[in-house]
């Protein structure tokens, strides 16, 4: 039996920092982007730990004068190259700016093919997210209706639980938010540190899913939109910004191609994943110039 809490817009989600926003793009816009942002986008493919993660993907962003983009790192062997943002995210990336008070600057474009891609639960890793003033992390969702699941980092659920004897210990609390063509889930900082998320396979047959869920085919594409802070070179030999070891243009470094640097940031990330106190200038703040996290030969 699940103790998941059913939630949806409306609702105070996660630690309360988080909601759901419907029809967040005007009808017209709504009814085309599906389509248009299949055609339009440069997808590739993402590997982890030398396996290919299930689902495609896209990176766009702001491209200054002087030819430098945003960075966003997290666990992936390499990053698929970032391009201009194509003209139906640019659309949708005015609406959410608009709602949100605050920029972004680059997205993250997920394809899940059918129900069984999925992405598993995790803390979107904070280094590069701009901090101040703090910023929001908000994925679109265009296509079939796909479930969320939020569940509290263990070590803050076992705080909650402090005094109890017994040795059966109850479930984390865990929220499941049904996320429909043309929502907003608005992640804030604190339900990313104590809380994990993730998008679960659904291998249910056709017969049981709702309209919404199999609107476009069971097909559906996600638009992770975040203010980065961090920025490489157009040439992407020099690393600056606020998750780099130099914090400014002018104190840009070479980037870094080694193991013990990945592993170290990798490490850092792992810790961001499972500690709901997560320190971030002890782990974050000297700053890594270490790009992708396979070893390349040099």
């Amino acid at each position: 039996m699940s103790h998941a809490q059913i939630l949806g817009a409306g609702d105070a989600l996660g630690a309360g920092d988080s909601y759901l926003t419907l029809d967040v793009v005007p009808p017209e816009l709504a009814e085309r982007a599906f389509e248009s942002i299949r055609e339009e986008v440069k997808w590739d493919v993402m590997h982890h730990r030398g396996g290919e993660v299930p689902r495609l993907v896209a990176v766009e962003g702001e491209v200054g004068p002087d030819g430098s983009f945003p960075i966003y790192r997290h666990p992936a062997d390499e990053s698929p190259p970032l391009h201009l943002f194509s003209p139906t995210v640019e659309a949708i990336r005015q609406h959410v700016q608009k709602i949100l008070q605050h920029p972004v600057n680059h997205v993250l474009i997920q394809f899940y093919r059918s129900g069984t891609d999925y992405i598993s639960e995790h803390s979107d890793k904070t280094i590069d997210v701009v901090r101040s003033p703090p910023s929001n992390i908000v994925n679109v969702s265009l296509g079939a209706q796909r479930t969320m699941t939020l569940r509290m980092k263990k070590d803050r659920a076992h705080s909650l639980r402090d005094g109890a004897e017994d040795t059966v210990k109850p479930p984390r609390p865990t929220q499941r938010i049904a996320l429909p063509h043309n929502s907003m889930f608005v992640m804030g900082p604190e339900t990313n540190a104590k809380w994990l998320h993730g998008i679960s396979q659904d291998k249910r047959f056709i017969t049981m899913k709702s309209a919404a869920e199999t609107f476009h085919e069971g097909e559906r594409i996600s638009l992770t939109f975040r203010h980065i802070g961090t920025f490489l070179s157009a040439n992407q030999s020099q690393i600056w910004g606020q998750g780099a070891v130099g914090k400014t243009r002018e104190a840009a470094r070479p980037v870094v191609h080694g193991a013990k640097e990945s592993e170290d940031l990798i490490i850092a990330f792992g810790a961001e994943n499972h500690q709901s106190d997560f320190n971030w200038d002890a782990h974050y703040g000297m700053g890594f110039d270490v790009v992708n996290f396979t070893t390349k030969d040099e």
